[in-house]
């Protein structure tokens, strides 16, 4: 006789699981947060079983009772989780079994736990994925009131991080609202294919019972149900693409907060943020550290790291469903905390840095940001580009030997280096003249950003 007594597959078995094992394989400890999937998933099924016949109305109707008083015993805080059950399916369907007899016991009709934990795991990501991208808004929200509270702030734009040309603090977010727009675009087309349903795949071949997929897939909000029963248990693809877009929207804040670290420093000295995001030292009492942001830098680390392990995971899988898939849930369980954490920080923080435009400007008054527009100054006024490069190049090095910006040069200095250039050239040489004259579509203006933050508000109700 079996002692795998508490087990739900136990039939086969003459001794009990080694209790090593049986630690070591239950995933229990992490699967639990799929319990309102499970359970969900579980009435659908039940549902259906009813309208084919294979469950009487009472039948269902007790089944349905039964998970809703275990859904309130977890949420209570009075579910008895067990390892020697395993997993969060068997948890449940053991509960039931308890509190409503041999009905529980045919509710696993027509299904097995591969196709029961693929659909657990679509249904938690699908929800994950909606409330992801609501945070994702909502940070772009911060963003557009940030861009046009400084629509005209005037900051150095850097390239290889040293001064390039000026730009508006205000284009500057912006640009960040379009890293997340593309994020927000990538995990929108990922819920497409996380919204197919693998349940009524059963291990691996379907099953012999009629089952109604397409009545279930609507009961559960999906799609479609899969079109192949192998791989409905055994794709994890769209657990890997959410890694994948997970990594380059962790990487896009990476490199917010790169930027914000070093604003934030007395280097730079471009921004405040508040006290509630940062902390002090232990030893240096005038240290005031921005840890969001670089916590957040930190954590795109692990993130891509999830993503290497779930491609690893696959990489060597057969047809169908093998115990190694087990493996998967940890790091997605991971990045969706990790993910929903870093939006959650920043879209509160974004919003109440502080911009010292002042010394924003300062710092563009420095490197000759407005060297280009010199050049371009002489190219209106017929020089070849190449030659107005050369002279450019001339009357920087010139003001850099002086120890001034090219703004603060005479009028006969710079006609030294040509003769064409007149008095309006400072109209090009004032930083305000210089971003101003970027005034077309996607350009750095004042008058553009404010006219992008309309525009962007309407179209996403932001």
């Amino acid at each position: 006789m079996s002692e795998n007594k508490d087990k739900l597959w136990g039939g086969r078995f003459t001794e009990p699981t080694d209790a090593f094992v049986e630690a070591f394989t239950a995933s229990v400890t992490f699967d639990r947060r799929l319990y309102r999937q499970d359970i969900a998933g579980s009435i659908a099924h039940a549902t259906m079983l009813a309208h084919i016949g294979i469950l009487s109305e009472e039948e269902k109707a007790r089944i349905i009772e039964g998970l809703e008083t275990i859904r309130a015993e977890i949420e209570e805080d009075r579910f008895d989780w067990s390892v020697a059950r395993e997993d969060v399916h068997m948890n449940i369907e053991a509960r039931l079994t308890e509190l409503i007899g041999d009905a529980g016991k045919k509710l696993h009709t027509g299904r097995s736990r591969n196709d029961q934990v693929a659909t657990d795991i679509r249904l938690y990501l699908r929800d994950e994925i909606d409330a992801i991208n609501a945070e994702i808004r909502r940070l772009q929200r911060g963003l557009l009131d940030l861009a046009e509270r400084e629509a005209a702030t005037i900051m150095p734009g850097f390239t290889h991080l040293q001064v390039a040309q000026p730009v508006t603090f205000g284009h500057h977010v912006l640009a960040w609202f379009e890293m997340l727009d593309r994020d927000h675009q990538r995990l929108a087309d990922c819920r497409r294919r996380v919204n197919v349903m693998p349940l009524g795949s059963a291990a691996l071949a379907g099953t012999s019972y009629p089952l109604d997929r397409f009545m279930t897939a609507e009961l559960l909000g999906f799609e479609r149900p899969c079109r192949n029963s192998l791989d409905g248990v055994s794709d994890r693809d769209f657990a890997i693409e959410f890694n994948a877009a997970a990594a380059l929207l962790m990487t896009h804040l990476s490199r917010m907060s790169e930027e914000l670290v070093i604003w934030a420093s007395a280097q730079f000295d471009f921004i405040d943020i508040p006290d509630r995001f940062c902390t002090g030292s232990s030893i240096m009492p005038q240290k005031k550290n921005p840890d969001v942001p670089e916590l957040v830098r930190g954590k795109s680390g692990r993130v891509n790291g999830n993503l290497i392990a779930l491609l690893t995971l696959m990489k060597s899988q057969p047809l169908a469903y093998n115990k190694d898939n087990q493996e998967d849930k940890e790091p997605l369980f991971d990045t969706v905390d990790t993910l929903r954490g870093s939006l959650r920080a920043f879209a509160d923080m974004v919003p109440a840095l502080q911009v010292k435009a002042g010394n924003m400007l300062a710092a563009a008054r420095q490197g000759f940001a407005t060297a280009t527009d010199l050049a371009d100054y002489l190219v209106r006024k017929g020089l070849p580009f190449r030659d107005a490069h050369e002279v450019v190049g001339k009357a920087v090095q010139h003001a850099s030997e002086q120890g001034c910006d090219l703004a603060d040069l005479p009028l006969e200095t710079l006609q030294r280096f040509s003769d064409i250039i007149g008095e309006d050239v400072y109209d090009v040489l004032m930083l305000e003249g210089s971003v101003a004259a970027r005034d077309h579509f996607g350009g750095t203006a004042p008058e553009q950003v404010r006219r992008q933050v309309e525009a962007l508000r309407r179209e996403y109700d932001l």
